[in-house]
């Protein structure tokens, strides 16, 4: 058999995602930027954050990276499946956007979208882990991939699956940015569902170390270099991903802590020192009369 191969043009799908990736990117830096000369906080560490995903995404979705054909496929998957997703979520671009977006129209329909009920739908943890890992399993273990090898347009659609599948994921499960609809999965389940997925990930790659995709013929070296670093990759990634989830439980929790503080403060406040309503003292206190005893 003929060894399958990715066609080196990732087609008009494959270079429009890698246009968006760098126009979102300048998009994002651009919006930092002018919130930083407001005089508002905005971390750097988010902004590089958000252009390595970024460029990383740019880079990778022509194809033509490192090692055998098979294996560039895996690196192409990791980058712009796994890392970017996780290096633009970590950016938080959704709180960037509400900050930066003057009041209006624009950024009330942000807000009434990030609150709907689809949205909310989308961002459940085990279907956002069965559209990206149930993907994968089906690009892999069906002639799905050995089609995608001869129809560049195909290949684009792959892409473009591989990458919006990764940032809902990962999204879902980090629960960083303000999408109530998200949040209110617990850090329990999120957790759950990315151990799920990790396990899913790494059997996967456990079977293409032994069986190639169907209707392939990769050299035998690609397919466990290619395996490899499917395996370990993936694990680098997922671990940061628990990072993340770990970040937006502590996040969420210290931000319900201060709310907490600040309904108490306004409380203390409406009751007053003495315990009257608007902190006014309205205990009498009687004054002795004209010498009289004290």
């Amino acid at each position: 058999m003929t060894p399958a191969h990715l066609h080196p043009d990732p087609g008009p799908v494959g270079a429009a995602v890698s246009g968006a990736a760098l126009l979102v990117t300048v998009g994002y830096l651009a919006a930092a930027r002018r919130l930083r000369r407001r005089g508002d906080a905005w971390s750097p560490w988010r902004d590089v954050s958000f252009a390595v995903g970024g460029a990383g995404t740019a880079w990778a979705t022509p194809g033509g990276l490192w090692g055998g054909p098979f294996t560039q496929h895996v690196v192409q998957h990791l980058v712009v499946g796994m890392a970017a997703p996780v290096l633009l979520v970590a950016a938080r671009p959704l709180t960037l956007a509400l900050r930066a977006l003057p009041p209006g129209r624009i950024r009330r329909l942000l807000v009434s979208v990030a609150h709907s009920g689809p949205v909310g739908l989308l961002l459940c943890p085990p279907l956002t882990a069965l559209l990206d890992a149930g993907g994968l399993w089906l690009l892999y273990r069906s002639e799905l991939f050995a089609v995608t090898a001869r129809h560049p347009l195909l290949h684009g659609v792959v892409q473009l699956h591989m990458s919006i599948a990764g940032l809902v994921f990962t999204y879902a499960v980090c629960g960083l940015d303000p999408v109530p609809a998200g949040r209110r999965w617990s850090p329990v389940v999120r957790g759950a569902t990315v151990l799920a997925a990790g396990a899913a990930h790494g059997v996967l790659a456990r079977t293409l170390y032994t069986r190639p995709p169907p209707g392939t013929g990769f050299a035998l070296a690609d397919m466990h270099q290619g395996s490899r670093w499917m395996y370990y990759g993936g694990d680098l990634v997922e671990a940061g991903l628990a990072v993340l989830l770990g970040v937006g439980w502590y996040t969420a929790a210290e931000r319900t802590r201060a709310r907490g503080h600040a309904r108490g403060v306004r409380a203390r406040r409406s009751i007053g020192p003495a315990g009257a309503p608007g902190g006014q003292d309205t205990t009498h206190h009687r004054t002795p009369a004209a010498g009289g005893r004290s």
